[in-house]
């Protein structure tokens, strides 16, 4: 059943300066639930109890920005809701808030790219970002009448990129004449005020070796600090080679509560709703996926060998507080952070002291979970004397709590 609680549509007035950890929330264009909703990388089509109508988006949008996230990741594939029109539908109904957009590269022309980001800009105040995705699956890719091969994906986002970011920095007019893209005189009606920043990720050679070039934000999904910290080395290496120096973000699902108790008995919840045959279903899917990051993902929790029916939650705990559960059904970022408050905090702490500023998260069902990162997460980490984008010393929202 969709929520019906109304989220307070009001002037924006928090501190504006960037802090030491910059929070985004998740726009599930797919639908939402309180139960783990899957999909993703070739898992199959997803499912959720509340449909992701643009009532209910405007409300997740609202309850995003009412608690300080600095953006919403909106999502790209078969499955979702085209993520440009989504979000620019939800212009109007924010103040502050930004739009972390997915596309593809090399879906449509470059030129037109720049032009949908001029214009998002234009109207939005500057409130665009783009997240690149390559696509890891070759069935999902030709779907959208691609069939290049995941190599060749990246060579041609290398490409679109590169002429992308001529046009919205000004350098016109572009001419462009490469393995993919053959572009003569394109050129923007205006400059971006702003251009928006690129986010990017890709744990394979030639994922990395992209990023290096392209992106002002790295991106990696969750998976214990040693293994994150060895990956962002590489990438700065590989950004060095460039002359290019890139800030680093993390994807990531949570669930926290005032104790760790509670928060690991809903932990428990969301695996009890969890079918073995659904697990063994979308594992199946999963191991056809060309994404090593996918790849990285199921082998955190056995590609699904370690969960039966009855299985206790914290059997998925891979690290302190990082759960693989998630993964079992839902293919791309397939961890979470369960715990206390403080429990949640430390760990993202941690994760910032390896170089992780941006912190993408979400949470089942999305619309509540901001709440409880808002009003429960964000303090914590003020008291660890970390600055928070969008923050007050003191947060807002722990000083009046939205009842839900």
């Amino acid at each position: 059943m969709t929520s019906t609680h109304e989220i307070p549509h009001v002037p924006h007035t928090l501190a504006s300066q960037k802090g030491d950890i910059t929070l985004h929330w998740f726009l599930p264009t797919q639908g939402d639930a309180r139960n783990i909703v899957g999909g993703g990388h070739g898992s199959g089509r997803p499912g959720g109890q509340r449909e992701a109508s643009l009532e209910y988006l405007t409300q997740i949008a609202r309850a995003a920005e009412y608690n300080g996230f600095e953006s919403v990741l909106t999502p790209t594939g078969q499955w979702c809701y085209d993520s440009w029109l989504t979000t620019a539908s939800l212009i109007s109904a924010t103040s502050r808030l930004k739009f972390l957009i997915a596309f593809r590269p090399g879906l449509v022309s470059p030129t037109l790219i720049a032009q949908q980001a001029q214009t998002f800009q234009h109207f939005s105040n500057n409130r665009l970002n783009l997240n690149v995705v390559i696509g890891g699956e070759d069935a999902e890719q030709r779907a959208f009448g691609d069939h290049l091969t995941k190599q060749q994906r990246y060579t041609r986002a290398d490409e679109a990129l590169e002429i992308y970011k001529g046009l919205v920095t000004g350098a016109a007019p572009v001419n462009f004449n490469g393995e993919y893209n053959s572009i003569e005189n394109a050129e923007l009606a205006e400059t971006p005020e702003i251009a928006p920043q690129v986010f990017f990720g890709g744990s394979s050679p030639e994922g990395i070796a992209v990023a290096a070039k392209h992106a002002d934000v790295y991106l990696t999904w969750g998976e214990p600090v040693d293994r994150v910290k060895n990956k962002l080395d590489r990438v700065r290496t590989a950004a060095r080679t460039h002359g290019r120096k890139l800030e680093f973000g993390i994807r990531l699902h949570v669930l926290a509560r005032p104790t760790e108790e509670e928060a690991w008995a809903e932990a428990q919840l969301l695996l009890d709703h969890i079918d073995p045959e659904e697990v063994r279903r979308v594992q199946t899917a999963l191991a056809k996926s060309q994404s090593e990051g996918q790849r990285r993902m199921s082998d955190l929790h056995g590609r699904g060998s370690v969960f039966h029916a009855g299985a206790d939650a914290r059997s998925l705990e891979i690290t302190p507080n990082l759960w693989a559960g998630v993964g079992l059904v839902r293919g791309g970022a397939g961890t979470s952070l369960v715990g206390s408050y403080d429990q949640v905090a430390d760990r993202i702490a941690e994760y910032q002291s390896i170089g992780l500023t941006h912190f993408i998260l979400s949470g089942y069902p999305h619309l509540e979970e901001a709440f409880y990162v808002g009003e429960g997460v964000v303090p914590a980490l003020l008291k660890r004397e970390l600055t928070v984008t969008n923050h007050a010393e003191t947060s807002p929202s722990a000083t009046t709590p939205a009842t839900l």
